[in-house]
């Protein structure tokens, strides 16, 4: 450890992985850090200290009209929530956080809050559901939260004592954009709008981001505060390349690590400014772009595949760079988004473990079908199940190290996600003799679909709740509109009748159960799923056979639905 810790409560501290099993850490001139270090300090408090305190940092929309936040208007904001963290809340350093909202103004404060006063931040997807709020909370032993009010019913299921999905250490809530007792704002409204940055080490814990893995447990990935600067000072700075008067939107959720850095940590680290909007479709992110006239945007493919046919309809000359990740871009996407605004698409590969992106390229550096190169500061390589190097052009498993990586929230999933000091992302690729990375498959069972991480062994577990299965399958099936879409294979109990209507039910349950982006699309009724003799189901023929399902389905199974984002 670099310095001793600021954290009264030890909690994450005590529950890092064993030394033995962290990456190795690289660091270089751009990611070397003193000991005592407060990243919310250096996004916002550095900037009106150095008396850029009236640039504008945060532009949303209101009642029809864009407003704007300054440097020194969001530090007030910041500074007021602490101190209704620390003195209403009884909060100390190392307290865990759950945050929920939506892109807006309060959440990103919120945000910068609870990492100044020295807690942990712990920011949940909106559409989660209780169920899967309290593994999160269990997981981390979160003890406060901070929730849009329009997101409470879900977080009070948290908190009634009597409930199934009861959570013991959550015991003060406050909710901001509401109006009762325990709003927010008006704590806020008498507290001081200066506060002083808690004193933390580097590598104290400020952030847990939770990611689903293949078997639906969430594993909480933990970031220190120099975390958060490094993903702000490698990609964004010998990538991006952008400048402080840069206008930044798109629409992946702060709740992201992608979101965090492109919505929020990206356009503070260097005094640009962010444009938050809460619900966003392709159309609504175009307009965005220009009413705002943002220069850069991060998105998913999806989101760009639908764009591009939308956007001569709009006036986006002030845009001058598009990033994407959350899955794989097809070289059509690519080609279609530039033959209708004239901006070469910036990819990127990036990871919750591994805080944000580490393969890209931009402009002139760009290679058709490759993801990118690797980043500066960070180290790949792509290696076999023994660990050791292939030769350009030979397929095998993405290996990389840097100034972040993987450290788990007291998971033994640590073991197989680093080995021999390397993380291992979970995808297989193969690099070129230039040292292009391109991309060629996940190497587990998680299902990318319109940019959202879904375990197909969460979405069977939840159908096998449901009185009518009586066992089933989930996996990807390739969609020229999302990447993949989930697929469930399901068997039903006898005496239940194959039909849309029980197609319909059986998505309406899933939709209620866990976060509706991960109901399936498709449902096929079999009569037997593929079994190993030893009774272990074979996901790969379930994959083989959704590869040969037609893009809108072939009358057996399609689920329909819309091609945006859920």
């Amino acid at each position: 450890m670099a310095a001793p810790t600021a954290h009264v409560d030890t909690f994450a501290r005590d529950r890092l992985p064993p030394q033995r099993s962290w990456p190795v850490f690289q660091f270089n001139a751009d990611t070397r850090y003193p000991e005592r270090l407060n990243a919310a300090a250096e996004l916002v408090d550095r900037h009106v200290a150095a008396g850029n305190g009236a640039r504008v940092a945060v532009r949303h929309e209101r009642d029809g009209r864009i407003e704007t936040v300054t440097y020194a208007g969001l530090a007030a904001m910041v500074n007021r929530i602490a101190h209704v963290l620390v003195e209403d809340m009884g909060l100390v350093p190392g307290n865990r956080v759950l945050l929920r909202g939506p892109n807006n103004l309060m959440m990103a404060a919120s945000w910068l809050a609870i990492v100044k006063a020295g807690l942990i931040a712990v920011p949940t997807m909106p559409l989660l559901r209780a169920k899967e709020l309290k593994q999160i909370i269990d997981k981390a032993q979160v003890t406060a939260a901070l929730c849009d009010a329009r997101l409470r019913e879900e977080l009070e299921a948290n908190l009634r004592a009597d409930g199934e999905h009861y959570c013991p250490t959550l015991t003060t809530t406050r909710y901001f954009h509401g109006t009762g007792d325990d709003a927010l704002e008006a704590a806020m409204a008498g507290k001081p709008d200066t506060f002083a940055a808690c004193d933390t080490a580097a590598d104290d814990t400020c952030l847990i981001a939770f990611t689903s893995g293949t078997t639906g447990q969430p594993k909480g990935t933990m970031h220190f505060h120099r975390d958060v600067l490094a993903m702000c000072d490698l990609f964004p700075r010998h990538v991006l390349q952008p400048t402080a008067d840069d206008i930044f939107c798109g629409t992946p959720p702060l709740a992201f690590t992608f979101g965090l850095g492109g919505m929020l940590c990206f356009p503070l680290r260097i005094g640009a400014s962010t444009a938050l909007a809460e619900k966003l479709t392709p159309e609504t992110l175009l307009k965005l772009i220009q009413d705002h006239r943002a220069s850069i945007v991060f998105t998913a493919p999806t989101f760009y595949r639908q764009m591009a046919t939308l956007a001569h309809g709009f006036d986006l000359s002030s845009l001058k760079k598009s990033v994407s990740a959350g899955e794989a871009l097809p070289d059509a996407t690519r080609q279609a988004w530039k033959a209708a605004t004239g901006i070469e698409m910036i990819d990127g590969l990036g990871g919750t473990e591994m805080m944000h992106i580490f393969v890209s390229s931009a402009g002139a550096d760009v290679r058709p079908g490759a993801v990118g190169r690797v980043v500066p500061g960070y180290e790949a390589r792509i290696v076999d199940e023994n660990m050791q190097p292939v030769p350009p052009g030979v397929v095998g498993k993405l290996a990389v190290r840097g100034p972040t990586g993987c450290r788990y929230l007291d998971d033994p999933r640590q073991e197989a996600y680093v080995r021999d000091g390397w993380n291992l992302p979970g995808d297989t690729f193969m690099a070129d003799a230039d040292g292009y990375y391109f991309y060629q498959a996940r190497s587990d069972d998680m299902i990318i679909s319109a940019g959202y991480n879904i375990a197909g062994p969460e979405v069977e577990g939840t159908l096998m709740r449901h009185e009518a299965v009586a066992e089933c399958g989930v996996v990807g099936a390739p969609d020229p509109e999302r990447g993949q879409v989930v697929t469930a294979y399901v068997v039903l109990r006898p005496g239940v009748e194959a039909s849309e209507a029980m197609r319909a039910a059986l998505q309406d349950y899933v939709k209620r159960e866990i976060a509706p982006y991960k109901y399936p699309r498709r449902i096929e009724f079999v009569a037997a799923l593929p079994r190993t003799e030893t009774g272990k189901l074979q996901r790969f023929r379930l994959r083989q056979i959704a590869a040969g399902i037609a893009p809108n389905g072939n009358g057996n199974g399609s689920a329909g639905g819309s091609a945006g984002r859920p």
